[in-house]
């Protein structure tokens, strides 16, 4: 009448092979001592676990579509930058003189900003 019963494993169905990164680390862990191996299964972490179980089984990475923005950058000279920062120093200053001080702040920020990317360009 005494019945022990055995603890059931839980069986891995095919899809977790493709979301690995899904799983919990005991259950990555559970996978990966199924696999014979040399290191220590419970000492690694999560990423290294999701590494080790993808090599071992050949499964190859597939990195998730990024989208690409298409970002067009407008290489300016250094004498471009430096005649845009004084054009924004006049700018600034009659927003100093009609006390627009929104317009101020902005504006020592793209000032600021110039700056950074002469300095780049003088460096370069």
């Amino acid at each position: 009448m005494s019945e022990e019963k055995e603890p059931k494993k839980k069986e891995h169905k095919p899809h977790d092979e493709t979301h690995l990164e899904k799983l919990t680390v005991k259950e990555l862990r559970e996978i990966a001592a199924e696999i014979p191996h040399e290191r220590a299964v419970h000492d690694m972490k999560k990423e290294e676990l999701v590494a080790f179980i993808k090599e071992a089984r050949g499964i190859k990475d597939e990195a998730p579509a990024r989208k690409k923005k298409h970002v067009v950058k407008i290489e300016m000279t250094k004498a471009e930058l430096k005649a845009k920062i004084r054009e924004l120093k006049v700018q600034r200053q009659g927003a100093l003189e009609s006390k627009e001080s929104k317009k101020v702040v902005r504006l020592r920020h793209l000032i600021s900003q110039l700056k950074k990317k002469s300095r780049h360009v003088a460096a370069a």
